[in-house]
């Protein structure tokens, strides 16, 4: 166990505060609604440096305010001092047992020596309050600097790699995405030309609070600039996405079609969905609820006719193509993205579109859906 993130601590934090509120932010904010209930901690957004990158260590300053109400008529019977004393000892036991909470040795978080500081403070803010200020300086792992991360990069036959945080030109008033860039390096980019064909680029809101382009099942669709270059008869995609709309048929996130031959990765009979077909056998796998964000990673044999899929941590499914020519390859036509073929248009989310000229190992397999699991946390 480690921490990772910012986040992780203040849940920490919020959770061994039982004695009343918890606010994440400024001291001006404090009981702007008049709503609070008292004894109130307030954390500050701490700032942070990383003082050796390769211990992947954070140093977080922190500064927390408590405060508790102290009114006009308690001044007779309870002195300022005890008021100050009774919520520095809530203060402490809080930290006590958030520290108690990273004891194991496995558990890299710990106070930096002589860091605490203590300031007392009287009538603050929108309310009578005495007021406690905690600073100190909290060390935690935040990632190792090693470059021991897996990218889709690493692996070779990379050919596209669409994602929703990177490469978009969009109309930032309207949101509308014009062009979705390729970023494999091989510069197989996507665009949408027509207007009222644009899906619409979110910043956040996504798995994990991650940027999304949004597609609205009509007619919003993009179009790659070139032909497929999918050149073998094999291929491995991975899609990151959510059906937004329930519906029995079948809609596309990534989809190729020439002549008889068409991919389709994305949803059917309200699951995620792998298709393929030469226009006489059919192999389709579907799995999941496509409600939810789902990390889809399928695999074509192109020696052999098999597909093979699997969703987040599940296991592989596969299915064979009855009498597929093996001389089939996906290399002379245009691939789409958010609609099946020209006429499935899909309501849906898509965060990152991962397309590799091979069929690629199981290790290299899970290696990328680590990184996808790693970035969108949804298994």
């Amino acid at each position: 166990m480690a921490i990772t993130r910012l986040t992780d601590i203040i849940t920490v934090f919020d959770n061994k505060w039982t004695y009343g509120d918890v606010m994440f932010g400024y001291d001006g904010e404090v009981n702007q609604d008049h709503d609070t209930s008292y004894p109130l901690m307030l954390v500050n957004p701490p700032e942070s440096i990383i003082p050796a990158i390769y211990d992947g260590r954070e140093e977080y300053a922190f500064e927390l305010n408590f405060y508790n109400l102290y009114s006009q008529a308690a001044q007779s019977v309870v002195t300022l001092q005890k008021r100050w004393d009774d919520l520095q000892d809530l203060s402490n036991e809080w930290l006590d047992m958030v520290l108690k909470n990273y004891q194991d040795v496995t558990v890299e978080a710990y106070l930096n020596d002589e860091s605490i500081e203590i300031e007392r403070i009287k009538d603050t803010n929108n309310d009578k309050l005495v007021q406690i200020k905690i600073t100190f300086t909290m060390s935690a792992f935040t990632k190792c600097f090693r470059p021991v991360s897996n990218y889709p990069s690493d692996f070779s036959d990379l050919v596209v790699w669409l994602r929703a945080d990177s490469g978009i030109t969009f109309d930032i008033p309207t949101k509308k995405v014009s062009a979705w860039a390729d970023g494999s390096g091989q510069g197989n980019n996507t665009a949408q030309a027509t207007s009222a064909n644009q899906p619409l680029r979110n910043g956040y809101g996504g798995a994990n609070d991650k940027a999304y382009i949004g597609f609205d099942g009509i007619s919003d669709s993009v179009v790659s600039d070139s032909n497929s270059p999918i050149s073998s008869n094999s291929f491995t995609i991975f899609t990151v996405a959510k059906q937004n709309t329930a519906n029995v048929s079948t809609f596309g996130v990534f989809n190729y079609k020439r002549l008889n031959t068409e991919i389709n990765i994305g949803f059917n009979n309200n699951q995620h969905s792998s298709f393929i077909t030469d226009g006489f056998g059919i192999a389709i796998l579907n799995t999941g609820d496509s409600s939810d964000y789902g990390i889809l990673a399928s695999s074509f044999d192109g020696a052999g006719g098999r597909l093979t899929t699997s969703l987040n941590g599940g296991v592989s499914s596969s299915s064979i193509v009855a009498g597929w020519d093996d001389t089939i390859t996906f290399a002379g036509a245009v691939f789409n993205i958010g609609v099946k073929y020209t006429t499935a248009f899909s309501d849906t989310n898509i965060e990152e579109i991962i397309v590799y000229n091979r069929v690629l190992s199981d290790s290299e397999k899970s290696d990328v859906k680590g990184y996808l699991n790693l970035k969108y946390k949804i298994y």
